[in-house]
Protein backbone atom coordinates (compact mmCIF):
# COMPACT_ATOMS: atom_id res chain seq x y z
CA UNK A 1 0.00 0.00 0.00
CA UNK A 2 0.87 3.71 -0.70
CA UNK A 3 1.86 5.79 2.07
CA UNK A 4 -0.60 7.80 3.51
CA UNK A 5 -0.46 11.29 2.99
CA UNK A 6 1.09 13.45 5.51
CA UNK A 7 -0.10 17.48 5.36
CA UNK A 8 1.56 19.73 8.28
CA UNK A 9 -0.90 22.51 10.26
CA UNK A 10 1.61 25.00 12.19
CA UNK A 11 -0.58 27.61 14.01
CA UNK A 12 1.73 30.45 14.23
CA UNK A 13 1.76 33.91 16.25
CA UNK A 14 2.72 36.79 14.52
CA UNK A 15 3.33 38.70 16.92
CA UNK A 16 2.04 42.31 17.97
CA UNK A 17 2.95 43.91 14.51
CA UNK A 18 6.80 44.92 13.93
CA UNK A 19 8.41 42.47 11.67
CA UNK A 20 11.57 42.04 14.69
CA UNK A 21 9.26 40.93 16.77
CA UNK A 22 8.19 37.92 14.92
CA UNK A 23 10.25 34.63 16.12
CA UNK A 24 12.96 32.69 13.71
CA UNK A 25 10.57 29.74 14.45
CA UNK A 26 7.21 31.54 12.67
CA UNK A 27 9.55 32.88 10.12
CA UNK A 28 11.31 29.15 9.16
CA UNK A 29 7.47 27.92 8.86
CA UNK A 30 6.06 31.10 6.78
CA UNK A 31 9.25 30.45 4.37
CA UNK A 32 8.57 26.40 3.72
CA UNK A 33 4.68 27.00 4.16
CA UNK A 34 2.39 26.59 0.82
CA UNK A 35 -0.71 28.05 2.25
CA UNK A 36 -1.97 30.53 4.83
CA UNK A 37 -5.19 30.47 6.23
CA UNK A 38 -7.00 33.63 9.03
CA UNK A 39 -8.32 37.08 9.31
CA UNK A 40 -8.18 39.57 6.90
CA UNK A 41 -5.47 42.16 8.16
CA UNK A 42 -3.18 38.28 9.06
CA UNK A 43 -3.18 37.03 5.87
CA UNK A 44 -2.56 41.04 4.66
CA UNK A 45 0.63 40.58 6.20
CA UNK A 46 1.70 38.15 4.28
CA UNK A 47 0.75 39.59 1.21
CA UNK A 48 3.78 39.89 -0.77
CA UNK A 49 5.26 36.14 -0.63
CA UNK A 50 4.35 34.88 -4.23
CA UNK A 51 5.03 31.17 -2.68
CA UNK A 52 1.73 31.05 -0.36
CA UNK A 53 -1.29 30.59 -1.02
CA UNK A 54 -3.57 32.92 1.36
CA UNK A 55 -7.13 32.11 2.38
CA UNK A 56 -8.55 35.34 4.31
CA UNK A 57 -11.72 34.78 6.49
CA UNK A 58 -13.77 37.54 8.75
CA UNK A 59 -13.07 37.24 12.39
CA UNK A 60 -16.26 35.33 13.26
CA UNK A 61 -15.37 32.45 11.18
CA UNK A 62 -12.59 30.83 13.23
CA UNK A 63 -14.08 27.02 13.42
CA UNK A 64 -15.04 27.14 9.57
CA UNK A 65 -11.57 28.77 9.04
CA UNK A 66 -10.11 25.78 11.35
CA UNK A 67 -11.80 23.62 9.51
CA UNK A 68 -10.80 24.68 6.06
CA UNK A 69 -7.61 24.70 6.88
CA UNK A 70 -7.21 21.17 8.29
CA UNK A 71 -9.02 20.09 5.15
CA UNK A 72 -6.24 21.53 2.84
CA UNK A 73 -3.75 20.07 5.00
CA UNK A 74 -4.67 16.63 4.50
CA UNK A 75 -3.95 17.06 0.90
CA UNK A 76 -0.46 16.93 1.91
CA UNK A 77 -0.33 20.60 1.90
CA UNK A 78 1.98 22.77 4.37
CA UNK A 79 -0.70 24.91 6.14
CA UNK A 80 0.05 27.95 8.57
CA UNK A 81 -2.89 28.93 10.61
CA UNK A 82 -2.03 32.79 11.63
CA UNK A 83 -3.02 34.98 14.56
CA UNK A 84 -1.73 38.10 15.71
CA UNK A 85 0.44 37.98 19.31
CA UNK A 86 0.61 34.44 20.44
CA UNK A 87 -1.78 31.87 18.83
CA UNK A 88 -2.54 30.33 22.09
CA UNK A 89 -3.97 33.76 23.70
CA UNK A 90 -7.45 34.10 22.72
CA UNK A 91 -6.81 33.15 19.49
CA UNK A 92 -6.39 30.06 16.76
CA UNK A 93 -5.30 27.69 18.72
CA UNK A 94 -8.05 26.70 20.44
CA UNK A 95 -10.26 27.08 17.63
CA UNK A 96 -7.91 24.08 15.96
CA UNK A 97 -8.42 21.73 18.60
CA UNK A 98 -11.94 22.56 19.11
CA UNK A 99 -12.95 21.49 15.78
CA UNK A 100 -10.76 18.38 16.22
CA UNK A 101 -12.29 17.94 19.23
CA UNK A 102 -16.14 17.82 17.62
CA UNK A 103 -14.77 16.29 14.13
CA UNK A 104 -17.46 14.00 12.54
CA UNK A 105 -15.82 9.98 11.93
CA UNK A 106 -15.40 11.12 8.22
CA UNK A 107 -12.99 13.82 9.16
CA UNK A 108 -11.47 12.45 12.07
CA UNK A 109 -9.97 9.72 9.23
CA UNK A 110 -8.99 12.45 7.12
CA UNK A 111 -7.30 14.27 9.54
CA UNK A 112 -5.48 11.51 11.27
CA UNK A 113 -2.43 11.49 9.92
CA UNK A 114 -1.81 15.86 10.04
CA UNK A 115 1.35 16.85 12.12
CA UNK A 116 -0.54 19.86 14.15
CA UNK A 117 2.02 22.41 15.82
CA UNK A 118 1.35 25.63 17.54
CA UNK A 119 4.09 27.84 17.98
CA UNK A 120 4.16 30.74 19.56
CA UNK A 121 4.22 34.53 19.78
CA UNK A 122 5.11 37.38 21.77
CA UNK A 123 1.60 38.74 22.62
CA UNK A 124 0.06 42.56 22.65
CA UNK A 125 0.08 41.72 26.43
CA UNK A 126 3.94 41.48 26.67
CA UNK A 127 5.23 43.92 24.16
CA UNK A 128 2.89 46.21 25.72
CA UNK A 129 4.22 45.24 29.54
CA UNK A 130 7.60 45.73 28.15
CA UNK A 131 7.20 49.05 26.40
CA UNK A 132 5.91 50.40 29.77
CA UNK A 133 8.68 48.62 31.64
CA UNK A 134 7.67 45.85 33.80
CA UNK A 135 3.59 45.88 34.83
CA UNK A 136 3.11 42.58 35.06
CA UNK A 137 6.68 42.10 37.09
CA UNK A 138 4.40 40.23 39.92
CA UNK A 139 1.43 37.59 39.53
CA UNK A 140 -1.53 38.84 37.36
CA UNK A 141 -4.31 37.72 35.23
CA UNK A 142 -5.94 38.30 31.85
CA UNK A 143 -9.51 38.97 30.64
CA UNK A 144 -10.58 39.57 27.37
CA UNK A 145 -13.72 42.13 27.59
CA UNK A 146 -15.57 41.11 24.54
CA UNK A 147 -18.74 39.70 25.54
CA UNK A 148 -19.41 38.02 22.03
CA UNK A 149 -18.13 34.29 23.77
CA UNK A 150 -19.05 34.36 27.11
CA UNK A 151 -21.32 36.30 28.98
CA UNK A 152 -20.94 40.18 30.50
CA UNK A 153 -21.59 38.74 33.93
CA UNK A 154 -18.70 36.95 33.64
CA UNK A 155 -16.41 39.22 32.64
CA UNK A 156 -17.50 41.13 35.79
CA UNK A 157 -17.25 38.82 38.04
CA UNK A 158 -13.75 38.06 36.96
CA UNK A 159 -12.60 41.35 37.07
CA UNK A 160 -14.43 42.16 40.87
CA UNK A 161 -12.65 38.86 42.44
CA UNK A 162 -8.86 39.82 40.52
CA UNK A 163 -9.61 43.32 41.60
CA UNK A 164 -10.32 41.79 45.32
CA UNK A 165 -7.42 39.61 45.03
CA UNK A 166 -4.84 42.60 43.87
CA UNK A 167 -3.84 41.19 40.85
CA UNK A 168 -2.40 43.44 38.24
CA UNK A 169 -4.75 43.07 35.33
CA UNK A 170 -4.08 42.92 31.28
CA UNK A 171 -7.58 43.68 29.12
CA UNK A 172 -7.74 42.40 25.59
CA UNK A 173 -10.70 43.62 23.31
CA UNK A 174 -11.66 46.42 25.74
CA UNK A 175 -14.61 47.73 23.11
CA UNK A 176 -15.78 47.91 19.78
CA UNK A 177 -18.10 49.37 17.77
CA UNK A 178 -20.27 46.73 18.08
CA UNK A 179 -20.02 46.09 21.47
CA UNK A 180 -19.10 49.85 23.28
CA UNK A 181 -20.20 49.32 26.84
CA UNK A 182 -17.16 46.59 27.51
CA UNK A 183 -14.53 48.69 29.01
CA UNK A 184 -17.52 51.07 30.89
CA UNK A 185 -18.42 48.07 32.61
CA UNK A 186 -14.97 47.15 33.08
CA UNK A 187 -14.16 50.66 34.80
CA UNK A 188 -17.30 50.78 37.34
CA UNK A 189 -16.11 47.20 38.72
CA UNK A 190 -12.75 48.26 38.96
CA UNK A 191 -13.47 51.94 40.26
CA UNK A 192 -15.99 49.79 43.09
CA UNK A 193 -12.85 47.67 44.07
CA UNK A 194 -9.67 49.94 43.54
CA UNK A 195 -8.39 52.94 44.92
CA UNK A 196 -8.71 55.85 42.25
CA UNK A 197 -4.78 56.11 42.22
CA UNK A 198 -4.42 52.86 40.59
CA UNK A 199 -2.25 53.32 37.59
CA UNK A 200 -3.94 51.90 34.23
CA UNK A 201 -1.82 52.04 31.10
CA UNK A 202 -3.25 51.98 27.79
CA UNK A 203 -1.45 50.98 25.30
CA UNK A 204 -2.25 50.94 21.36
CA UNK A 205 -0.56 49.16 18.60
CA UNK A 206 2.07 48.78 20.06
CA UNK A 207 5.42 48.54 17.97
CA UNK A 208 3.35 49.69 14.87
CA UNK A 209 4.49 53.23 13.57
CA UNK A 210 1.26 54.50 15.34
CA UNK A 211 1.44 53.53 18.48
CA UNK A 212 0.22 55.52 21.22
CA UNK A 213 1.34 54.94 24.95
CA UNK A 214 -0.70 56.72 27.91
CA UNK A 215 -0.70 56.29 31.96
CA UNK A 216 -2.99 57.59 34.19
CA UNK A 217 -4.88 57.01 37.07
CA UNK A 218 -8.01 55.15 37.68
CA UNK A 219 -10.13 57.92 38.62
CA UNK A 220 -9.32 60.12 35.51
CA UNK A 221 -9.29 57.31 32.93
CA UNK A 222 -12.17 57.26 30.49
CA UNK A 223 -13.85 54.59 28.45
CA UNK A 224 -12.85 56.12 24.97
CA UNK A 225 -9.54 56.27 25.78
CA UNK A 226 -9.33 52.23 24.53
CA UNK A 227 -10.54 50.78 21.64
CA UNK A 228 -10.16 47.03 20.40
CA UNK A 229 -6.69 47.84 19.40
CA UNK A 230 -5.66 48.83 22.60
CA UNK A 231 -4.47 46.87 25.57
CA UNK A 232 -4.90 47.84 29.07
CA UNK A 233 -2.96 47.22 31.86
CA UNK A 234 -4.11 48.16 35.63
CA UNK A 235 -1.58 47.68 38.19
CA UNK A 236 -1.99 46.18 41.56
CA UNK A 237 -1.96 48.16 44.48
CA UNK A 238 1.75 48.22 44.71
CA UNK A 239 2.20 49.51 41.26
CA UNK A 240 4.34 52.75 40.52
CA UNK A 241 5.95 54.98 37.85
CA UNK A 242 9.36 55.41 38.09
CA UNK A 243 10.12 58.42 35.79
CA UNK A 244 8.74 57.55 32.11
CA UNK A 245 8.07 53.85 33.12
CA UNK A 246 5.82 51.63 35.62
CA UNK A 247 6.73 48.54 37.31
CA UNK A 248 5.56 46.36 39.85
CA UNK A 249 7.71 45.13 43.10
CA UNK A 250 8.30 41.43 42.55
CA UNK A 251 7.94 41.43 46.39
CA UNK A 252 4.29 41.87 47.45
CA UNK A 253 5.87 43.60 50.33
CA UNK A 254 8.02 46.37 49.63
CA UNK A 255 10.93 45.61 51.26
CA UNK A 256 12.94 48.79 53.45
CA UNK A 257 15.88 50.50 51.77
CA UNK A 258 17.09 53.10 54.13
Amino acid sequence: MPNAITGQLCVVGLGPGHADLLTEQVKKSIAEATDAFGYFPYVERLSGLAHLRLHASDNREELDRARAALNVAAEGRKVLMLSSGDPGVFAMASAVFEVLEHASPDERQRWSALQIEVQPGITAMLAAAARLGAPLGHDFCTINLSDNLKPAAVIERRIRLAAQADFAMAFYNPCSRSRPEGFVRALKVLREECEPERLICFARNVSRDDETVTVTSLSSAKAEMADMRTLVIVGNRLTRRIGRHVYTPRSYEMPSYA
